[in-house]
């Protein structure tokens, strides 16, 4: 049986086709149009083409920035807000004759991780999204734990676990709320902190990583800052879920000194002072979404 898994992205819409060993078959992508109808053109298109090329049909799985509310049955919560309030999966199904599974972007992640990525083999894994914003999403025996709300492992719009005296209310986050854990533990948050500390105009978090691999006092601060705050967000969710391993993916996941400096750090903030959860790099890198979608088709 052949799954298609598709990544509904901002900028871009990728579809992945998977035969039943999880083996790529089959790959394509086009640009996202900016309108809800134009959207579900361009997924249908992706899905007729491929099925032409393979000769056959299979399962579609799509990965989405928010997620589909299990009370209204829209999309709510995304980037890509020409999606919101709209029945996704039921639209699709539609168009596509067969039903359609949608799921959270960061969940896929989980997923694919979980089924033949760094955490196979793994009865819960969490997986982390380390970008621009910070996601989450839990994989269980290889499925997704969205809850009953379809929030699941969104631990990035959670307040900063034991904040220090200047970070209270030092960040305002999208979402209204002050002090949000994605507001300093994303790529972007690393680097606004450090271009506050240092009333600089470095672009992006590899810059900033340049800097301390050139021993630059200011970003190593800020480094061991970053590391701190992740440390402290890592065992927040250690100390509520106890997780088998946890996967970083996103920008941030590329940084190599995460992983060698973050277990003896979570020892600080575990409770008990004893921790020997995994924290590792993800497998399949910018895939993950994409082969996740596939997955949301279980063998």
């Amino acid at each position: 049986m052949i799954r298609f898994g598709i990544d509904l992205g901002g900028t871009k819409i990728e579809l992945v086709a998977l035969d039943e060993a999880g083996n790529e078959l089959y790959r394509q992508r086009v640009t996202t149009p900016k309108n809800y109808p134009g959207t579900l053109d361009a997924i249908c298109n992706l899905v007729h083409e491929a099925e032409a090329a393979l000769g056959q049909p299979g399962t579609v799985g799509v990965g989405i920035p928010g997620v589909v509310s299990p009370f209204t049955g829209a999309v709510k919560n995304g980037n890509s807000v020409w999606l919101h309030g709209h029945p996704l999966d039921k639209d699709l199904g539609e168009r596509l004759a067969r039903d359609v599974r949608v799921a959270n972007d960061a969940n896929c992640f989980a997923v694919s991780e979980a089924v033949d990525g760094a955490g196979a083999g793994k009865r819960l894994v969490f997986g982390v999204i380390l970008g621009t914003g910070v996601g989450g999403g839990l994989a269980v025996d290889g499925k997704i734990h969205a809850g009953g709300n379809g929030i699941a492992g969104e631990w990035g719009h959670t307040p900063l676990p034991w904040m220090q005296p200047d970070e209270f209310r030092s960040v305002q986050c999208f979402c209204g709320n002050y002090d949000c854990t994605e507001s300093y533990i994303s790529g972007t948050g690393f680097l606004r902190d450090y271009n506050q500390s240092t009333h600089g105009n470095v672009s992006s978090g590899s810059d900033v990583m340049q800097l301390v691999a050139q021993g630059d006092a200011m970003a190593s601060a800020a480094f061991e800052r970053y590391l701190d705050r992740l440390a402290r967000s890592l065992a927040s969710m250690i100390n509520i879920l106890d997780p088998d391993v946890i996967v970083l993916g996103g920008g941030m996941s590329h940084v190599d000194a995460i992983y060698a400096r973050l277990p003896a750090l979570l020892q600080h903030y575990v409770l008990g002072r004893e921790c020997e959860t995994p924290v590792v790099k993800n497998v399949h890198g910018s895939s993950s979404g994409v082969r996740g979608a596939a997955w949301l088709w279980p063998l």
